[in-house]
């Protein structure tokens, strides 16, 4: 059997603290990976610059002077972790046979890529990297994102469970999947989609080995709220519902009232006015708010533009 060329994709924003460490660490691997026979001697350590504002891109490029594994892009300005995983994995479709996308803090197990490069070879065309534990991350954190992952599987989205952007996909796969056009990107939510052989490999997440985390409850939040309304349109059908049950309740107030005025029990009163005005007004704003979401979605979709750009490469396209 032909030996698979490996491409491992790694996006990079402002990692010039962990880049220099964690680099070796994969540059071991893949020439671990080279020596057992399992893939080709002509696989990559791609690197992805996303707009970072530190020395990040600089020691990319000396990296790749350094050693013909190392190779990278940059693109023209910041567009997000996910559109960055994106840019690399259609970059290296047409050059190797398997990718596997990574982050560069060093948190997810390197060593978890012998599975799956094992699991390619077995005939699965898309190996997800679970995590088997989350120690390392506070309460808030864990509790949240389990939570998060259980409220997309009852909204009807088909992510795996613990998984975040740790995988390996086949270039077959990858064809298909660039036929996905769609600029509200939630990765983990739309490969999934794609289908082929896919299976898990298990592991304990470290913590990050230098810098700090570009993901605040902030950013995860709002990659939460971008999960969720990407793949799901259950909460517009969830308003829906609102809407009939809170219409329910106000015809029942209705003859409740009319009830009350015929027995000659009416009191005046403003308390009970107020709270349900309040109440109307608050579902209003919070439907008009979700609602909303959806109709910028697809304003955005409507605009076609490019979900990345790269500004530059250390290698010559067509060298590859």
């Amino acid at each position: 059997m032909k030996k698979p060329i490996l491409y491992i994709v790694i996006p990079c924003y402002n990692e010039e603290k962990v880049l220099p460490i964690t680099c070796k660490l994969f540059l071991d691997k893949i020439e671990e990976l080279i020596s057992k026979g399992k893939i080709d001697s002509n696989s990559k350590i791609l690197f992805v610059n996303d707009g970072s504002k530190d020395n990040t891109w600089n020691i990319i490029c000396d990296l790749a002077k350094e050693n013909g594994h190392y190779i990278g892009i940059s693109q023209s300005r910041n567009r997000g972790h996910q559109n960055s995983v994106l840019a690399g994995l259609m970059e290296a479709k047409d050059l190797c046979d398997i990718t596997i996308s990574i982050d560069c803090d060093g948190q997810d197990d390197i060593n978890a890529m012998n599975d799956m490069v094992d699991a390619y070879l077995e005939g699965c065309e898309v190996v997800y990297g679970v995590r088997s534990k989350r120690d390392t991350d506070t309460f808030f954190k864990r509790f949240t994102a389990e939570s998060f992952y259980k409220i997309l599987n009852k909204l009807g989205a088909e992510v795996v469970y613990n998984h975040a952007d740790y995988r390996l996909i086949s270039s077959r796969v990858l064809q298909e999947f660039a036929n996905f056009k769609e600029v509200n990107i939630f990765l983990r939510g739309m490969v999934p989609l794609v289908g082929f052989k896919s299976t898990s490999v298990y592991y304990e997440r470290h913590e990050r080995i230098a810098g700090e985390s570009h993901y605040p409850l902030t950013k995860m939040l709002a990659l939460a709220f971008e999960g969720i309304t990407s793949l799901s349109v259950k909460p517009i059908r969830m308003i829906t519902g609102l809407g009939v049950g809170v219409s329910l309740l106000g015809v029942i107030g209705v003859i409740w009232a009319i009830i009350a005025y015929l027995h000659g029990n009416v009191v005046a009163g403003w308390a009970s006015i107020i709270c349900i005005s309040c109440f109307i007004g608050g579902v209003n704003m919070l439907c008009l708010g979700v609602i909303g979401e959806y109709i910028g979605k697809i304003y955005m979709e409507t605009k076609h533009r490019p979900r990345w750009i790269i500004s530059e490469r250390t290698w010559e396209k067509d060298e590859q």
